[in-house]
């Protein structure tokens, strides 16, 4: 049997792992008659990945927004690269800030796999970075103050992207290419407002977090967003003020509380709606 993930395989803010019970369960009971589902901000493709694994049946499109298969693939070196860094640091006192001369020997082992090629690093950024934070590129991690949280196994993505189509596009054009067939249902996680965007050029300001909102009309969905965002208040009152019509009205939402300590926490928002279902309930 296939291996199934309950998360992703590398380091991803924002993947939806707490979805894995209630998403699987919403694909099962409401879109059956659903033989595409097109993940049009692919992630960390775990949405894709728990889609394939409870319909193997219907074709699953991943969308690689993030180029996440790119750091899938090095893998191999970034396992190198972390079996070198525990050596560095054997005897070092864990979860401690790392102080010279051993800064500037973990560096040296980041520098040189730089000098040859792709260093994935996010990942990395788990073994030797603080808590929750992440640097993209060696200027950065060179900037930033560096801990011993080592990871004492190597990573592993075995048939993570096994039985999906994996494209690359626009979410505009992919969506266009879907929008209009029998059958499909949209996977759509879109960046978080004010959000750096590794694909789009700049913030994700008010304006382009809207547009995503046309993907909604008169289509099978499933969207996330969170509380802090403010969207669906604001599309309920642009629809009581001015008759805009609310893409979200008839919707199923479920909220995923997440406590991170005793003060503070977030709330996650799932919602789904399948067209022809709701079609023939506005009928009745």
């Amino acid at each position: 049997m296939p291996k199934t993930y309950t998360q992703a395989p590398l380091p991803f803010m924002g993947q939806k792992r707490r979805w894995n019970t209630e998403f699987k369960t919403a694909i099962r009971q409401r879109f059956g008659d659903c033989h595409t589902f097109v993940d049009l901000f692919g992630g960390s493709g775990l949405l894709s990945h728990f889609t394939h694994a409870v319909r193997p049946d219907a074709q699953v499109i991943f969308n690689d927004y993030d180029d996440y298969s790119k750091r899938l693939r090095a893998i191999p070196v970034t396992n190198q690269i972390l079996a070198e860094l525990r050596q560095v640091l054997d005897g070092y006192p864990k979860l401690k800030r790392i102080d010279e001369p051993y800064r500037s020997r973990v560096l040296e082992v980041i520098e040189r796999h730089d000098r040859q090629g792709f260093v994935d690093y996010i990942t990395l950024s788990a073994s030797i970075v603080f808590s929750a934070r992440y640097v993209t590129s060696l200027d950065e991690l060179r900037k930033d103050t560096l801990y011993n949280t080592p990871r004492h196994s190597d990573y592993d993505a075995a048939g993570y992207l096994d039985g999906l189509t994996v494209v690359r596009k626009d979410y505009r054009r992919l969506f266009a290419e879907y929008k209009d067939r029998p059958g499909v249902c949209f996977l759509i996680d879109p960046p978080y407002l004010s959000t750096q965007a590794t694909t789009y050029t700049g913030y994700w300001k008010l304006r382009d977090y809207l547009d995503v909102l046309h993907t909604l009309h008169d289509t099978n969905y499933f969207y996330f967003t969170s509380e802090k965002s403010s969207i669906l208040e604001l599309c309920e009152w642009l629809d009581a003020e001015y008759q805009t019509g609310n893409p979200f009205k008839g919707a199923t939402r479920i909220d995923n509380a997440t406590h991170l300590n005793y003060a503070a926490g977030f709330v996650d928002i799932m919602l789904y709606k399948h067209q022809d279902q709701q079609e023939r309930r506005d009928a009745a």
